[in-house]
């Protein structure tokens, strides 16, 4: 199995119960998540090595974060115990045409103001096969965009292939600065992973006729901008997930992935996802399911298939974090969502 190591903020998810409004909800359910930590999760179910890096406060909150990872067998000993706070979001679960609602308060957060010197990169990336980052890390703050060029430029010097899933986020920055930023990082970058909105707003590509509002796609849109992506950057693959908006309760699921090498272009099966439970953490669990399978060695298509079968399966599960086998993706992605019970 691989060693892949991941670098982001794990934080507080405080959820309305029963699709309530923030306005109706007495309690919350608590939860932890956040984008690389749902990757690295995922990553130790299928049972590879999978380390998480980031900084958290030494206090009992930090610890239960931890305790956390350790719980689904997620590597923390490169975790920095420094700063103040752990980040917490508040999320509004939607339900059919009313869309969910994510309120952040994680300024200042401990790794927010985490510094480079903070973590051994030589010994965090000895031995490692991957490293997975996203575009919400550099976002937090600018002090958080140093240490993830520092990480990266450390990886590269590894010999660690890189992949990122661009993450836009606009309640935490503007498009123009995720340009700046993000641009510049993909000289460090192998496997791009998007969807329409990130190619668009971090990168500055748009895929064709495309409108995700009104479900539908255009694929030969993805075939031009994954070439020119390939072309500026040199990726070893670009994939899309591609989400089909009918509410927040239904929608279509599938992904496409283009070769960099032979610019051969793949779109998956579609899956038709409806009551959805929870779709928060749905594009971690399909770059990990990605990651899973090009560490396996599989034929890019079927790690594609994986990816997005885990991904659908994630829609399912409440919480951030993806917590099927591999067996129940592959029972998925080889034709079986029947869903009857399992005697």
């Amino acid at each position: 199995m691989a060693r892949i190591v991941t670098m982001g903020e794990i934080m507080l998810r405080l959820s309305t119960p029963n699709n309530e409004k923030f306005i109706q909800a007495d309690e919350f359910d608590i939860n932890y998540g956040g984008g690389e930590a749902n990757v690295a999760v995922s990553l130790a179910n299928y049972g590879h090595d999978a380390e998480f890096v980031s900084a958290l406060p030494k206090n009992p909150i930090g610890d239960a974060a931890i305790a956390t990872l350790r719980k689904y067998n997620v590597g923390t000993k490169h975790i920095s115990r420094s700063g103040e706070r752990v980040g917490i979001y508040f999320l509004e679960t939607g339900s059919a045409m009313r869309a969910s609602n994510v309120v952040y308060d994680r300024a200042n957060s401990s790794i927010s103001t985490a510094k480079a010197d903070e973590f051994d990169f030589d010994e965090i990336f000895k031995d490692a096969d991957w490293f997975h980052f996203t575009g919400i890390t550099p976002a937090v703050s600018d002090s958080a965009a140093k240490l993830t060029e520092e990480a990266l430029k450390a990886a590269k010097k590894a010999g660690v292939t890189v992949s990122v899933d661009l993450n836009f986020r606009k309640k935490l920055w503007s498009s123009e600065k995720a340009k700046r930023i993000m641009t510049n990082f993909m000289q460090y970058v192998d496997v791009c992973i998007g969807n329409e909105e990130d190619a668009e707003k971090v990168l500055g590509f748009k895929p064709g006729n495309t409108d995700v509002t009104a479900g539908e796609l255009e694929l030969n849109g993805y075939v031009d901008i994954f070439n020119q992506m390939c072309d500026q950057f040199k990726f070893k693959y670009v994939i899309s997930s591609l989400r089909e908006s009918f509410s927040a309760s239904n929608n279509d699921w599938s992904a496409c992935i283009m070769d960099g090498a032979t610019r051969e272009f793949y779109h998956s099966k579609k899956y038709h996802i409806t009551p959805i439970v929870d779709r928060v953490g749905g594009g971690d669990s399909f770059a990990a399911g990605l990651i899973c399978g090009l560490c396996d060695k599989k034929d890019f298509k079927l790690a594609l298939e994986f990816a997005v079968a885990a991904s659908a399966l994630k829609h399912t599960i409440p919480g951030d974090f993806n917590l099927v086998t591999r067996e129940d993706v592959e029972g998925l992605a080889g034709g079986d969502g029947s869903g009857r019970v399992q005697r």
